[in-house]
């Protein structure tokens, strides 16, 4: 048991290590080629700091293990909203852009619609004893939708003139400038050993995780949903709360949206291209509170907040995921 921890928080570390190498380098690379922040939030950064669900997933998935591939990205994108723009939005009130609220979000909620469809297709088919499965087909369609989505992000972000990147570099912390004037080589060298990191961290996590489960006597799909989605979801923690505090919250609702878009399109759509993903011991309400936590932002940026997520919001959606924990908890209990 103690090594299974052990082995458990170091997949952690090289996974965050991985993620925080491997984003650093993409992101200071768009920025030289004068992307806007938001394009940075919604594609590279979130696409960085998605890798470990990514990787968590499809090696679940390898090994047989569907219930912490599908909980996991369930799980993380529950925690996405409900903790990290919660958390975020205490910290520093979200001012969110028309244009996320009009496309970005839709389409996040979007994706969760999808998602669920595709796993309760047979029940809604009438199909009695038949296991709900995300199919090859079904994961290329995914895949389509992240296609589309990564077309419209590139196609609305159009590159900044070279005299707004100077603009902007003067305006920047000598470290920071020092950072985006790294050479070309350097920056290849990051992601390279930010993959390695995640290839590595993420078997190490995900044998370690269904070790501990079996020790607890606690099914996959619980772990998947909290310890490892907590657990993958920390680079998008640090990444909108770091982006609050330097007041980029275009980044930081950005990494958060953009973040599960890619959880379902890309992540899911990936790995049940690879090999087909069942949905084990998850139960509808997961995939409920998942798709609510999505149209909840949305209610709160357009209804409630007048484009902003404040931090009375932030508070009900951090509560919202401890009650959602303490029911999957007491469940297991």
């Amino acid at each position: 048991m103690f090594l299974s921890i052990l082995l458990f928080l170091v997949g952690i570390a090289l996974i965050v290590l991985g993620a925080n190498y491997l984003t650093e380098g993409a992101a200071t690379l768009a920025r030289r080629l004068g992307l806007s922040p938001l394009m940075v939030g919604l594609t590279i950064v979130a696409f960085g700091t998605s890798a470990p669900e990514l990787v968590v997933s499809l090696t679940s998935a390898l090994a047989g293990k569907s219930d912490i591939a599908l909980g996991n990205v369930v799980g993380s994108n529950v925690f996405n909203v409900f903790a990290i723009a919660g958390v975020t939005a205490l910290i520093a009130p979200l001012t969110i852009t028309k244009s996320t609220i009009r496309k970005e979000i839709p389409l996040m909620v979007l994706a969760s619609l999808v998602l669920c469809f595709m796993v309760f297709d047979k029940e809604l088919s009438g199909l009695v004893g038949v296991e709900n499965v995300i199919s090859r087909g079904e994961g290329l369609v995914l895949l389509c939708f992240f296609s589309i989505f990564l077309s419209y992000t590139i196609a609305i972000s159009k590159p900044n003139a070279p005299e707004q990147v100077v603009e902007l570099d003067e305006s920047l912390k000598a470290e920071e400038t020092q950072r985006i004037n790294r050479p070309i080589w350097l920056l290849i060298i990051y992601m390279l050993g930010g993959l390695v990191g995640l290839v590595y961290g993420g078997d190490l996590f995900v044998s370690s995780a269904s070790d501990i489960a079996k020790a607890m006597g606690v099914s996959d799909a619980i772990i998947g949903l909290t310890i490892v989605a907590a657990g993958t979801s920390l680079p998008e923690l640090a990444t909108s709360v770091v982006a609050a505090l330097k007041g980029e919250q275009e980044m930081a609702i950005g990494n958060v949206v953009g973040s599960n878009i890619f959880n379902i399109f890309f992540i899911l759509g990936t790995t049940a291209t690879v090999k087909p993903i069942g949905m084990g011991g998850l139960v509808s309400l997961d995939f409920f509170v998942m798709t609510i936590a999505a149209i909840l932002l949305y209610f709160f940026a357009v209804f409630f907040g007048k484009r902003t997520i404040n931090r009375v919001e932030g508070a009900v959606l951090l509560l919202l995921y401890i009650a959602y924990t303490v029911y999957l908890v007491m469940g297991v209990a």
